[in-house]
């Protein structure tokens, strides 16, 4: 301190710290001369000594005037020193850095002026303090003094310029403060960064793309800043480094991956084009790179699929082409498990898009990973049978395809009915508003005749009776109507000359026994007139119900329709199909007069031919007995002394026996009576308790009006008399 003292005059040190700029000025010039002149006399020491003067008396002094003038006594030091400025700089830049944290805004500003004029003179070799400086630089970006922020920008430009032409600037060491900086929200800031990061890629010698992954989120950040001046500088530095990732021969592509896919969910419409737009490039360029990527990769890509903006949605579904292009090995890191977890997950998305192209992933994956997919049927099967339930006609035909797909082999195939059959019975809906769509198509896919087979088989066993019931009513309902079905139907109407018709007609009989006018139809489809009649003959009162009178309804009209013409000529000879006339006959006598299937049903039959059958026998029995010579309705047909039909088709069964078909039938509807009447009671049980539970005590006082002695309800005689369908 002594030496320094020395050196430097007591008034130059007085007029160092005057609160006047031009004194202070004045006696920095005289410190630059004093320092020249020490310099060339080679006194290091007593250099060091006025460095140390300036710095601890100056520089850390409480008083703002003092740390003034130390830093444009510093400043002057160094100019003073020129060429042997290198050895000092340990003592002079911490001070001068330390005094950007000022709290003077006056004493900031002369921080970024003392090192602006120390960094023209010693250039490249303050390179060591770079990270410092830069840090100091950050912080004075956004500084709210205006003055300081103008003095600062200068600095920076020197800075840079500095930076550019060193060989000195190590990157390795600068990228850790670069990410720690890069989620600072200051729009100044930002725009700091952004300014540095563009000249050092500028640089040839810098490797800006080696480190792009440590602070390419940070540039995805600021796509969405409030300053629209910030994104378009972002927008730009993001678009240079995409240009040179597809003109470098090596690039990271695994980890700038994984903040694509982050980027492309966000909020921000600029920054989920941006990133998927990145996305797609990637996916073009990165080739085996990007495979153990790929479940994320489509993650990402499939909510934009269905993007509220269009440009987003046309660069997605490009990309999600390219993937599904790529024919990836697992052997390779093709992660098939993870691709349809992802999958899976979209298939609960709100959007029909996304919902659509999982399951195009999935097919593909079936066709060309099969035994994979398989082993993770577990985890996805449960999900697919849900999408049956969706409200797109187009997704539900696409999930069957699927499922389609998957039940190629038997063991898949019983699990899909049964699961099938499982959905529909735990989802009334579902049958109701989609059964027809999904058992028509799976038709299609998989062999009607298969499918219905083994419905049949499954519905044969089920112990919800009431389903089974409605089930199999639908499954009529199909069978007769769906053009799908028509190979199924003409090989139904065979089953009494063809082995291959019996056999179908026998594996339906079981199940279809759940539901009488089943029955009665498929009858009527397989032309077994005569067993038709029989069923009809076998019903009980328990049978004619409103639910009966619904489907026999339904039946009466689908008698009208193309499908049944080959029923309706063959009335054009009663002669030959008399047990076809019982049967309509016995249906007609089922139905309410008053009912329009009633009045269909009888104008058809007014139509056929008149016939008389075994006229000599008849006449003979005339004149013992005339009453049965009644004619059978207005056709005709007359019966035979014991009062049944002659009919010399009725042993043209091709070997089935259907007495015991007939019994079967009657045990099972002997079932579901059963079933009824326990329904009955219990809901009779509860209607009781109930109204035990809101009897007023003058009530119970009075006596009980049996049932029977009260007159029917207006209602109750309208349901007795007739039934209008």
């Amino acid at each position: 301190m002594a030496d320094a003292l020395s050196a430097i005059p007591a008034a130059v040190l007085r007029n160092l710290s005057d609160k006047l700029y031009e004194k202070r000025k004045n006696a920095a010039l005289e410190v630059e001369g004093i320092v020249k002149q020490l310099t060339v006399a080679g006194d290091h020491d007593k250099i060091t000594a006025v460095i140390n003067l300036l710095t601890h008396e100056y520089t850390y002094s409480p008083q703002a005037n003092h740390r003034k003038g130390g830093l444009i006594g510093l400043a002057a030091a160094t100019v003073g020193l020129s060429a042997e400025a290198a050895q000092h700089l340990e003592q002079i830049v911490p001070p001068v850095i330390n005094s950007f944290s000022d709290q003077d805004s006056r004493v900031r500003y002369y921080a970024c002026e003392a090192l602006y004029n120390i960094a023209k003179v010693v250039r490249g070799d303050f390179i060591v303090f770079f990270n410092q400086i830069f840090d100091a630089l950050c912080k004075l970006s956004a500084d709210s003094d205006p003055n300081v922020q103008s003095a600062a920008h200068l600095l920076d430009r020197l800075v840079k310029d500095i930076v550019t032409e060193s060989d000195q600037f190590s990157i390795e060491e600068f990228i850790p403060l670069l990410r720690e900086r890069m989620n600072v929200l200051n729009p100044y800031v930002r725009q700091f960064l952004v300014g540095w990061i563009t000249v050092l890629d500028s640089v040839p010698d810098i490797d800006m793309l080696g480190f792009l992954p440590d602070f390419l989120d940070g540039l995805f950040n600021m796509l969405s800043d409030s300053s629209h001046e910030i994104r378009q500088q972002a927008d730009s530095a993001l678009s240079e480094f995409l240009q040179e990732i597809k003109n470098s021969p090596s690039v990271d592509y695994g980890r700038m991956a994984e903040i694509l896919v982050q980027r492309a969910s966000s909020p921000d419409e600029f920054t989920r084009w941006t990133a998927i737009t990145w996305i797609n490039e990637f996916v073009k360029l990165g080739g085996d790179q990007l495979v153990p990527y790929y479940a994320d990769i489509l993650g990402a890509i499939l909510p934009c699929i269905a993007d509220k903006e269009e440009k987003i949605r046309v660069v997605a579904r490009e990309t999600n082409e390219e993937l599904l292009a790529i024919e990836a090995d697992p052997a390779e890191g093709f992660d098939v498990g993870a691709i349809l977890t992802i999958v899976k997950r979209q298939l609960s998305s709100e959007y029909e898009a996304t919902r659509i192209e999982s399951l195009h992933w999935i097919s593909t994956l079936l066709s060309r990973h099969r035994t994979e997919v398989l082993s993770f049927l577990n985890e996805i099967f449960d999900t697919l049978l849900k999408v049956l339930s969706d409200p797109s006609d187009q997704v539900v035909l696409l999930v069957l395809e699927v499922h389609a797909c998957i039940a190629e082999d038997q063991y898949n195939f019983r699990q899909l009915v049964v699961f099938l059959v499982h959905k529909f019975r735990t989802d009334d809906a579902l049958l109701e508003k989609r059964g027809a769509l999904i058992i028509r198509r799976l038709c299609v896919l998989l062999e009607a005749e298969r499918v219905y087979r083994e419905l049949s088989t499954i519905l044969e066993g089920e112990a919800d009776l009431d389903f089974a019931s409605t089930m199999v009513q639908a499954l009529n309902l199909i069978l007769l109507t769906s053009s799908e079905l028509s190979d199924l139907r003409d090989l139904l109407k065979l089953s009494l000359v063809d082995a291959a018709g019996k056999d179908l007609f026998l594996s339906l009989y079981a199940s279809w026994s759940h539901s009488s006018m089943a029955i009665i139809s498929l009858c009527l489809l397989a032309q077994a007139y005569q067993h038709a009649s029989s069923v009809i003959q076998s019903l009980t009162e328990e049978d004619i119900n409103v639910r009966f009178l619904v489907q026999l309804d339904k039946l009466i009209h689908l008698l009208e329709t193309p499908i049944f013409a080959y029923l309706r000529l063959q009335l054009l000879e009663p002669g030959r199909y008399i047990w076809l006339l019982k049967a309509l006959y016995g249906l007609l006598m089922l139905l309410p007069q008053q009912s329009a299937a009633f009045k269909i049903l009888r104008t058809r039959l007014k139509t056929v031919p008149t016939y008389s059958f075994d006229k000599e026998p008849l006449k003979r029995t005339s004149s013992a007995n005339p009453s049965i010579h009644t004619s059978y309705m207005s056709t005709g047909i007359q019966l035979s002394e014991d009062g049944n039909m002659n009919d010399n088709s009725r042993n043209m069964h091709n070997g089935i026996n259907f007495a015991p078909w007939l019994q079967r039938f009657k045990q099972m509807q002997q079932q579901h009576h059963l079933h009824f009447k326990s329904q009955a009671r219990s809901r009779n049980s509860s209607t009781s308790s109930k109204v035990k539970d809101v009897q007023k005590p003058e009530e119970l006082k009075r006596p009980a009006v049996p049932e029977m002695s009260r007159p029917p309800s207006r209602l109750a005689r309208k349901a007795t008399g007739q039934l209008q369908l």
